[in-house]
């Protein structure tokens, strides 16, 4: 009993680490999306932070500043976007698919450049990395039954990321709903007629939400290179900002059903990381391959209608020309 307990709690943890990054990824999309200007290009915000932060901390051995740096490289990027699709009122598909290409070439050349590693960076030392924290009384109250599992390896042991990415979900449904920035967001992707005739620029609410989203997508970025890896690698991101637009899908553009998808594929991920050598009986040893595609596939099966109808924000996808 205790065994079976402790590999739940030690899987919970794994979910929570390896869904962080979505989380993030999907509130920064959420914002983005929500003020219309449709987001595909979160997977390559994410993976230019990723980079930036890997470098900056090999270089500076400073972690705090490789989180700056992936911000300011994801907020480039969304900068780009919101350029492209608010300013020049383009495609917005076709923009972000730009952005992901632009940041799967640019990283590895980059990379290149710099390290000579292949589009790798060297390997970080501990101190140039987050590494988890171990909360007041984690070791004290490890003897207590299910109360100790639970804080020193569940709650207690996780990175500081994995903190933030937590309360970025009320404080993202807070802004959503309960803000008059949240307000006019949502009516900017509803209605953004009626938004500029009430005086309010539909450009300038766009591009703050845009810029929020890459905020978020920049942290998401720096965990991956410096909290849950130690360097950056060659599309690390391995279609996790894509994962995450389809959590916000599947919680139809709202901040708590999308954490729960985030988490759903988290925990899929972490099952089938612990699954990799295990023979199941009358099956044999899972291939290696049919595990690491199993999130992928979750995601084509929910997207291809078992969610039902979305709801989407009736002006995403739309450009804004302002009338004169």
């Amino acid at each position: 009993m205790s065994e079976g307990f402790d590999l739940i709690v030690l899987t919970l943890a794994a979910t929570l680490r390896v869904a962080t990054p979505l989380i993030l990824c999907a509130m920064g999309g959420l914002f983005s999306e929500r003020s219309g200007i449709i987001d595909v290009g979160l997977e390559g915000k994410m993976l230019m932070a990723a980079f930036a932060a890997g470098t900056v901390a090999a270089v500076t051995s400073s972690a705090w500043l490789a989180v700056i740096a992936a911000i300011l490289a994801s907020g480039a990027m969304a900068l780009l976007h919101g350029f492209a699709c608010i300013t020049w009122r383009g495609n917005q598909v076709v923009s972000g698919v730009a952005i992901n290409i632009i940041a799967a070439g640019l990283t590895v050349v980059l990379g290149s450049a710099f390290f000579a590693r292949g589009g790798q960076t060297p390997s970080l030392a501990p101190e140039a990395r987050l590494m988890p924290l171990t909360l007041p009384g984690a070791e004290s109250l490890a003897g207590v039954p299910i109360l100790g599992p639970l804080y020193r390896s569940l709650i207690s042991g996780q990175n500081g990321l994995v903190y933030i990415a937590l309360l970025s979900v009320p404080l993202t449904w807070w802004i959503v709903s309960r803000t008059r920035f949240g307000l006019r967001l949502r009516a900017v992707g509803e209605m953004p007629l009626a938004v500029d005739s009430a005086g309010i620029s539909v450009a300038w609410l766009r591009y703050r939400a845009v810029l929020l989203c890459g905020l978020f997508a920049g942290i998401a970025g720096a965990y991956l290179a410096i909290a849950q890896n130690a360097g950056f690698s060659r599309d690390m991101t391995a279609g996790q900002g894509f994962i995450a637009l389809a959590a916000i899908i599947f919680g139809k553009w709202r901040p708590l059903p999308a954490f729960g998808a985030c988490l759903m594929f988290g925990l899929l991920d972490a099952v089938a990381i612990r699954l990799q050598g295990v023979r199941l009986p009358g099956v044999g040893e899972v291939p290696v391959q049919l595990i690491q595609a199993l999130p992928y596939l979750l995601t084509i099966l929910l997207l291809a209608g078992f969610i039902g109808r979305a709801g989407a924000p009736k002006a995403i996808g739309v450009p804004y020309e302002k009338e004169h």
